[in-house]
Formats: C-alpha cells, structure tokens, sequence
C-alpha cells in the first residue's frame, strides 16, 4: 500500500477516507459525504494564488459540480475524461470547480499538473480543509452535484462516476 504524508488538522480525514477507498468499487454511492438533498453549504475557498472565492459566487444561482481531487489521485484521473465529456456538454450551463485537497500538494505542483492534464474546472486550493469539513469529504475522487436551488442531487466517490443523469436534472427546465 503507497504511503502519503498526511498533516494533522483539517485534511485529516481526506487522509483517513484514501485508506478505506482501496475497499470501495470504482465508483459508489457513498455512505459519508454531504447527503444527497442537503443545502450545499456556501464557504470560501482559496484559489491557487491565495485569493479568496466565495462558493455563494455559484451555488444558488447555477448548477455547480464540484470535485475533490489530488494530483496522485488514481481514481480522480480515471475520472478526468468523464469530468471532461460533461464539461462539453454541460459547460455552459453549470459551473465546474476542482478543489485540490491540499494532502502532499504545493501550489505549484497543482499548476504543472493542470498545464499538463488540463482539467475543465476552476480550479480551488483549500489549504484550510474548509469545503473539506463542510461537504464532509471522505476522499479524494468525491463529486457533488449541485442544484440551481443549492441542493446537493449526487454525491459519490469513485472513477468510474456517472454524471449525467444527475447533469441531465440539474439542466432541465
């Protein structure tokens, strides 16, 4: 089993949550997490020069995927090509934001790796674990989608996700 140096604190869990992944089907609706038909909760995130932003910017006011990812995340980039056939579909209608965990990443190491892989969201740092706390994030690889209204329609971890029934939902008039 790979080891990742963990910090104390907020991402704790994240760390806690990549241990017991290794058990889970490639993808699978979860049984922690935000609960699907909770209010997604509206917190500020750093981007990756240390500005804030403001999810309430989104949620609320459009559909919003949000992902929690790593650039180790195996299950993340086997989620990539689903995230970026979504983004071509769904793009225009429904904000699309990666927030990096933060767990063994720096700022520039995220930067090298959206050159090189070029993922189709904005993408967030949250070196405070405060969506991490506030979404109760089991993992990395954790997608939820979220209504116009601000409620949480999916949620699972995974990469092998299926976005678009819950993308058809949340863009449907």
């Amino acid at each position: 089993m790979t080891r990742y140096p963990c910090p104390s604190g907020a991402v704790l869990a994240v760390c806690l949550g990549l241990v017991m992944l290794a058990a889970r089907p490639a993808a699978a609706q979860i049984e922690s997490g935000i609960a699907v038909g909770a209010r997604a909760p509206v917190v500020t995130v750093n981007d990756l020069d240390g500005k804030p932003v403001d999810l309430g910017k989104y949620l609320g006011k459009q559909p919003v995927v949000l992902e929690w990812w790593a650039t180790w995340c195996e299950l993340c980039e086997a989620m990539l090509p689903r995230v970026k056939a979504a983004h071509a579909t769904y793009g225009d209608r429904v904000a699309f934001l990666g927030i990096n965990v933060t767990v063994n990443q720096t700022p520039a190491r995220v930067r090298k790796y959206l050159e090189t892989h070029q993922p189709p969201f904005r993408t967030l740092y949250d070196d405070r674990g405060t969506s991490i706390r506030a979404y109760q994030v089991p993992s990395t690889s954790f997608i939820a989608v979220v209504d116009r209204a601000g409620k949480v329609v999916y949620a699972a971890t995974g990469g092998e996700q299926d976005l678009e029934p819950a993308l058809r939902q949340v863009t449907s008039p």
